[in-house]
Order: structure tokens, then sequence, then C-alpha cells
């Protein structure tokens, strides 16, 4: 399978790049760009597994995140400057919901095929049930409920305050699990006589270039979102919570998933409940104060459908993780769920 993503990432980008100078059609350039920056994930979850076997599962799930969310986070920034802040609020509602039900569903339910009751720490449980509460149900709903009163230039005052909390807040986390109090999350050394693939050097090398090709596959994959609307009928709601979240978050789909089927469930849920505080927390509030710098700013304010889903997300995850088990029931119920919400938004 690796040799299949290397050779679409060799041939994907050059023929983005190709397709693009001789304007080929928006539906090819869409396959073209989708086939090439999953391609590219894959490289992306190669690099941070490599790593995280080096640096320990709870690093090693971070870097994961972060690298994953690095793609999430620059087809954003296109699509911003494109003017579709629907699409970018809606692609961050996908995050949240393809994270939480549909990646760590499908690990659950991987790896319970294989392993009939899987733990993970409980330390780590309470903590992002916790942050998921406050992430997804407080920071999202208060601005919801409080600019409905509110003019345009009130809300993005209210959104800038709320992004800053949450980007210190996010930054004071990692801190009080990575130093603080790394000793009551457990030590991040793991006992294994597995051998990474690359080398340190050599994975933050493909992390950086692989992260570099994504920027540009990004920008001429936001060109086509238009197109892909009117020719399926799909509403940019569609786009931004379905295709654009799973495209942009393949690189967690498929290490959560590997991780979760070799029983190592600390990095698969670090992989899969991080990247969604990580995209609440981080990614959301940053993209707030880029908009800044964009022909039009972006109000941290969701639709009702965006925040019901997300909310009904959050209780079901905390509810089922809380003690720190899984199986591969569990993780079909949050697959259900996330299908479930799926042909909700297709049908808006």
């Amino acid at each position: 399978m690796n040799k299949v993503f290397t050779a679409l990432a060799f041939i994907g980008v050059p023929l983005v790049l190709i397709g693009s100078y001789f304007h080929w059609s928006d539906l090819w350039m869409f396959a073209l760009c989708c086939i090439s920056i999953i391609a590219l994930a894959a490289f992306i979850g190669r690099a941070t597994e490599s790593l995280a076997i080096v640096s320990g599962p709870r690093i090693g799930g971070l870097l994961n995140a972060t690298f994953g969310n690095a793609v999430e986070l620059i087809i954003s920034i296109f699509t911003l400057k494109a003017g579709l802040i629907g699409i970018v609020l809606a692609s961050l509602t996908g995050s949240v919901l393809g994270n939480l039900l549909l990646v760590l569903g499908l690990s659950f339910f991987a790896g319970g095929l294989k392993h009939k009751r899987q733990n993970f720490s409980i330390y780590d449980a309470r903590y992002n049930s916790a942050m998921l509460i406050f992430a997804v149900i407080v920071a999202f709903v208060i601005p919801e409920v409080f600019t409905m009163t509110m003019d345009e230039r009130t809300t993005l005052n209210l959104s800038i305050g709320i992004s800053v909390i949450l980007i210190a807040l996010y930054l004071a986390g990692l801190v009080f699990k990575l130093f603080t109090h790394r000793g009551v999350f457990g030590s991040d050394t793991h006992e294994t006589d597995e051998v990474p693939e690359w080398t340190k050097k050599k994975s933050i090398l493909v992390l950086l270039l692989s992260t570099v090709a994504v920027a540009f596959v990004s920008e001429k994959l936001v060109h086509t979102f238009g197109t892909l609307g009117e020719k399926f009928g799909w509403s940019e709601l569609f786009i931004g919570v379905i295709i654009v979240a799973i495209v942009g978050n393949a690189a967690e789909h498929s290490s959560a998933i590997t991780m979760a089927m070799k029983n190592k469930m600390d990095v698969s849920v670090e992989i899969a409940i991080g990247s969604t505080l990580q995209v609440a927390m981080f990614v959301a509030p940053v993209l707030v104060l880029v908009s800044l710098m964009m022909p039009q700013a972006m109000p941290l304010v969701f639709t009702w459908p965006e925040l019901i889903a997300m909310i009904t997300a959050t209780l079901l995850v905390v509810n089922i993780c809380h003690d720190g088990e899984s199986n591969w029931f569990e993780g079909l119920t949050l697959f259900a769920a996330y299908v479930i919400m799926g042909i909700g938004f297709f049908l808006l």
C-alpha cells in the first residue's frame, strides 16, 4: 500500500501542476487534487509514525495530529482567501465530527475486531472529556447564543476574544500534559522493539516537503469547489463538512486506524481526540485571527445544525471513552452516528 501512495504522490502532484497550467476541467482537477492530498497525507502518517516510535505515544500522537491538521489549516487559509467562509466553518465542523466519530469509530472497530477489549489511559480520557466539553460546548455555543443580539463588528470582537483564550488554554494544556503533570498521565516512554521506518531527520524532512506540496495542491483544490457544487448539487455545508474534512484529515484517518490495529490505543486515541482538540482550540481560532488580514473576516459562529452535530458527537464520545476501554461495538456506534449526520448534511 505504501508503494501505491508513493506512486500516486509522485504522479499526482506533477499532474496537478500540468493541469493548472493547461486549465484542465475543474472536475478532473478536483479528483487529482484529492488523490494527491491523500497520498501526501500517507507520507505524513508514515513520518509521524516513525517519530512516534522514537518519541513515545503521546508526543507521537501530538505530532501526527499537528501535521495532519496542517493540511486542513492550509486548505482553510486558501478557502478564506477565496471568500468561502461558509466552507471553512463547515470544514471545521466536519473535522470535529470526522475525528470524533469517523476516525475514532473506525479505530475502535478495526482494533476491536483483532482484540476483544482494548485499553487506553483513563487519565487521558478524563482530560480529553473535560477539554472537549469546554472547546465544543462552551467556546462554540457561547458565540452563537450571545451574538443573536449583536451587530457584525461586536460579533467579530467577541470571536477574537474567545479565539485568543482558546489558543492560550490549548498551549497551557500542552504544558500541563507534557511537562508539569507528565507523571500523572504516565511516562511517554514505551517498551517496544519496533524499528522506525525512517530516521528522525528523514521523517522531519518528509513532513516539511509533504506540507509544502499540500500547500500547493490545496490552492488548486479550492478553485474547484464552485463547479463541484453546481455539478452535483452539493451545498457549501456538505462540501465543507464531508468532502473537505475527509480529504484534509486523511493523515489522521490512516494513522489512527493503523495504530489501533497494532493495539497502540494510546497513540490512536491521542491522534483522534487530540486532533479534535487542536482543531477546536487552535486551528479554528487561528483561522479567525488570520481572516482579519483577508478581505472578509470570519467570526467564530457556526450554524445550529453544525453546533447540534458537534455537541451530540462530543457527548457520545465522552460517554463511551470515560472508562478507558473500547471494543468494536462502541466503534460501530460512533461510525453509525457519523453516517446519520452525513445524511442529514447532504439533505440540507
